[in-house]
């Protein structure tokens, strides 16, 4: 199905905020990567701070719906972690201009939309915190500190998106293997 021409707008842009940041890219950066005219582009979308509103709740509503999803299932914590490895690599693969934008310009973005990103970002921490310290309680997880380990698994994965494209982006059926192996077995 071709993309509306919003939906057009808000690609280049996000191609654009990747490349340069969001503060560094104007709606006429936006306008003239389309061949077209700035003004043409507010029939369409009303300005930056849509953009990357649009840009980052999608990714975030993302991983939020997914986390809730797996904190339902009757998973081993071990399992849910793998799960949210999983999703993440899906997500990345498949949204790594917004992943680009979430994690480089979530910053920019103002009032209730910030408000909204940043509480989904605290419950997706939290939820993942406590799967991890159910696992440690079970005994299923080495009894390390929740944060270290919450902390290296997902700023691991954070960054996926700039180290898959400097390696020519790998299967993901690898990625999600070799990651879930690492990040859970780790390498000894």
């Amino acid at each position: 199905m071709k993309p509306t021409r919003k939906q057009e707008i808000i690609q280049v842009a996000a191609s654009l905020f990747k490349e340069k940041g969001y503060s560094a890219v104007s709606m006429r950066d936006i306008a003239q990567a389309m061949d077209i005219k700035a003004a043409s582009l507010y029939n369409h979308i009303s300005g930056k701070q849509e953009i990357l509103s649009t840009l980052i709740l999608e990714v975030a509503k993302a991983f939020t719906n997914k986390m809730s999803a797996i904190t339902l299932e009757t998973l081993t914590p071990l399992q849910k972690i793998e799960k949210v490895i999983e999703i993440h690599i899906d997500i990345t693969v498949n949204y790594s201009e917004n992943i680009a934008t979430l994690n480089n310009d979530w910053m920019h973005l103002e009032g209730d939309d910030l408000e909204r990103v940043v509480k989904m970002r605290e419950d997706y921490e939290e939820n993942f915190r406590s799967i991890i310290k159910q696992g440690v309680a079970q005994g299923d997880i080495k009894p390390q500190h929740p944060e270290v380990i919450l902390f290296s698994i997902l700023s691991t994965l954070r960054t996926l998106y700039l180290w898959n494209e400097k390696r020519g982006k790998m299967d993901v059926n690898v990625l999600k293997k070799d990651m879930v192996s690492v990040l859970i077995k780790g390498i000894a």
